[in-house]
């Protein structure tokens, strides 16, 4: 009975030695390696690769944003928002673009909700940016499967060059420039299509706008 006793405090004190060296290892120490590997080799990324303008932080690389005039009656949370002329536009967002509420509407490609919706926003690109509904991308209309895409196609940043240049007082050419100029090619050069970010070319056409 001794023995089994002794035993059993002997099997139990080496897990208890053995559940504190592990959580002392993967709880704290990988835990630090990681973090310090991170911020010293990642450093932007780590930390969610914000963008920063003049020491103020505007957004991140990764979350889209909108792109709106402000509200005619802040107070009024029932009004609709109007995007601003000056600024290219994102695709669609589920969330309004919000991180901590993310993923697609859930509707179906057959769903007449979302049907009516997709036909109402390809109209309203259309003639915002004064372009045929022909020429509307697909992700003009709808929105991605996280709903806070920061990155829209090059062809849906072309049609609203002509718009952007002439809000902004610039040339059709100087907008195409800081459109090719902001456009990424694939991944590796095999995944995913080329694209744009919003955020990094906006603050370019803010520069551009006010030399």
């Amino acid at each position: 009975m001794n023995n089994s006793v002794a035993n059993t405090g002997r099997l139990a004190w080496a897990a208890l030695r053995m559940l504190l060296v592990l959580t002392v290892v993967t709880g704290i120490l990988y835990p630090l390696a990681v973090t310090g590997i991170a911020q010293g080799l990642f450093h932007g990324k780590a930390n969610g690769s914000i963008v920063e303008v003049e020491g103020k932080e505007v957004g991140s690389e990764l979350i889209g944003q909108t792109w709106d005039l402000p509200k005619k009656n802040p107070d009024d949370e029932n009004e609709v928002a109007r995007p601003d002329p000056k600024w290219f536009q994102p695709r669609p967002s589920n969330s309004g673009y919000d991180p901590l509420s993310t993923g697609s509407s859930q509707l179906g490609a057959s769903d007449p909700t979302l049907t009516k919706l997709v036909g109402d926003t390809r109209k309203a690109v259309a003639a915002f940016n004064g372009v045929p509904e022909s020429e509307v991308p697909k992700d003009a209309v709808t929105g991605s499967a996280s709903a806070i895409d920061p990155h829209i196609s090059p062809e849906y940043a072309e049609i609203q060059i002509k718009r952007v240049a002439k809000a902004n007082g610039l040339s059709e050419q100087q907008v195409t420039k800081l459109v090719d100029d902001h456009t990424e090619g694939r991944t590796a050069g095999f995944l995913g299509e080329p694209h744009v970010n919003v955020l990094k070319l906006n603050l370019a056409l803010k520069d551009l706008a006010a030399h």
